[in-house]
């Protein structure tokens, strides 16, 4: 036996869940605890099949500041007390690196980027998303079970535990459990989750990766079901998050779908960007509005017409005043954009196309099939976003494509284009700062090719990405008329001439103050864009 030591105490942890009294699930109190040591053997461990002819790769650990090493002492501590990882002398070595969570504190990942080019891809089937749906008519009672780190619940086999080793100021160490960041971990997963629970899909079960959804056409019919999927994952040793789970729900989001009795829908928030377009105060936000909706014309019957007394207030000279007449054609347009007739249901066998596109004021993106759209993204640029360079705020604008059309996109292929020529280089770029390593560790879940698309051909992202500057803009407005209403003109007055000159001081200064402001807005109008003006 050869003995490896280590640099921390082994100890493992143990933490009770407090479990409401919810039906059925209170019996299952052992099922939402948190991870305890290694999980079982299992059938199907996770395998790492190389490209012939790979050799082991190594890579120096990367830099951190003083609070990274002590966040990364102490997670090691943590991994290796629960048995995840272990002493190695491996010759493969990936560097480590951290992600900052929204709650302000560190994930540790590991950049594995060069193992994943000289893996085999895993092609494991996914299921149609529509054919998951049918199988709900039906049913009136839903249940969603978020698994808990599903990836740590699968055992690496052990001939393979060496190519997941990495490098760190604190040791060499593998993993012998799944991580986090390999590219064919998901499959892993969706194969051992449907190995485990094939006698009931298709009758009350539907598996998504870590997602599992229980139906039921009553509450006795519920209880039991739900009594069944818990015991299995009892049985198996699997552990589920109950933060993230749901129980006896009439109504209840799944693959951006609202299911309940009444049937499935789409999810409003996939058509939001469209739905919550402000209404054009002026000839430029009309032909931003007219670019999104005249691009996919041919799905929408009498467009022309619609269009017309919108169009005409776009002409040179002409007077905006906006009619009834105009304020229904945009009413109308939004809702048949926003209908079934154009938002389609996705076939996964089909590829993906994604249209992405980042200005200095919002991302946006289109997710396509066959030509149709199946759904519409966009958001104003936090604030932080606003200092990103072109570069970056362009694989933003991917990244948020890619996170909320994930069930949709992982498993095939996906072709993005967007209008930033360099950002095709991003998967061979030999230096990655922090913020394109944590997104990198999302995209390797992906088959994804970037292509390079022109702006002018790009309309429909690039007026998603852009149209959020009218909400922003009207709130500022909003708070500039409001400040400016509270000038006082002193037109006449009965004060001494003392007085008078002061309170005129006070207010040029305060017309100073609110032209400042004004400043950014009128540097934006300056910047016009090819096709669809400018806002």
């Amino acid at each position: 036996m050869r003995l490896i030591w280590s640099p921390f105490p082994y100890r493992r942890p143990w933490r009770e869940v407090k479990v409401p009294d919810i039906r059925v699930v209170r019996d299952f109190r052992d099922v939402f605890r948190s991870l305890q040591g290694l999980p079982p053997s299992r059938s199907d461990p996770f395998t790492i099949e190389l490209e012939p002819g790979t050799a082991p790769i190594s890579k120096a650990a990367y830099r951190m500041a003083p609070a990274e090493m002590a966040e990364l002492k102490k997670q090691l501590e943590e991994l290796l007390s629960k048995g995840f990882i272990r002493p190695s002398t491996s010759p493969w070595g990936a560097p480590v690196l951290f992600v900052k969570k929204k709650d302000g504190s560190f994930r540790l990942c590991i950049d594995y980027r060069g193992l994943n080019r000289v893996t085999v891809k895993n092609r494991y089937p996914l299921p149609r998303i529509d054919e998951l749906l049918d199988q709900l008519r039906g049913a009136t009672w839903f249940s969603k079970i978020d698994l808990a780190s599903g990836y740590h619940q699968i055992p690496v086999e052990e001939g393979d535990i060496r190519k997941t080793a990495f490098r760190s100021r604190y040791g060499h160490y593998e993993f012998v459990v799944m991580p986090f960041g390999l590219t064919n971990a998901s499959a892993a997963f969706m194969r051992l989750m449907n190995s485990i629970f094939q006698e009931y899909l298709d009758e009350f079960v539907i598996i998504f990766i870590d997602d599992i959804l229980v139906y039921s056409k009553s509450q006795e019919e519920h209880e039991m079901h739900l009594r069944m999927v818990l015991s299995k994952l009892r049985e198996q040793k699997l552990f589920a998050k109950l933060s993230k789970c749901s129980f006896w729900q009439r109504e209840i989001g799944f693959l951006g779908h609202i299911i309940s009795a009444e049937g499935v829908s789409v999810d409003l928030e996939k058509v939001r960007a469209i739905s919550a377009w402000p209404r054009p105060r002026n000839a430029t936000e009309i032909r931003s509005f007219l670019a999104l909706a005249g691009y996919y014309r041919r799905f929408l019957k009498g467009f022309a017409s619609l269009a017309k007394s919108m169009t005409k207030l776009t002409g040179k000279d002409v007077p905006f005043v906006w009619s009834f007449e105009c304020e229904e054609s945009f009413a109308k347009l939004k809702a048949m954009l926003s209908s079934t007739s154009v938002l389609v249901l996705p076939e996964p066998g089909e590829p993906y196309v994604v249209y992405t596109d980042a200005s200095g004021i919002g991302l946006g993106c289109v997710l396509m099939q066959r030509g149709k759209v199946i759904a519409y993204a966009s958001r104003q640029l936090r604030k932080h976003e606003s200092n990103y360079p072109t570069h970056d705020l362009e694989m933003a604008a991917v990244v948020f494509a890619l996170k909320i059309w994930r069930s949709y996109l992982y498993g095939g292929k996906v072709q993005v284009f967007t209008d930033h020529k360099s950002l095709k280089y991003i998967f061979t770029q030999p230096e990655l700062n922090l913020r394109q390593r944590r997104w990198m560790e999302l995209v390797v879940d992906y088959d994804l090719e970037i292509a390079y698309h022109p702006g002018k051909a790009n309309l429909v992202a690039d007026a998603l990405s852009r149209k959020r500057v009218a909400l922003a803009r009207k709130h500022e407005v909003e708070s500039l008329v409001s400040e400016i209403s509270t000038l006082r003109l002193c037109v006449i007055s009965q004060e001494p001439l003392g007085l008078e000159a002061t309170n005129q001081a006070d207010l040029l200064s305060r017309v100073k103050v609110a032209r400042e402001k004004m400043k950014p807005w009128l540097k934006l109008r300056e910047k016009r864009v090819p096709s669809i003006g400018y806002l």
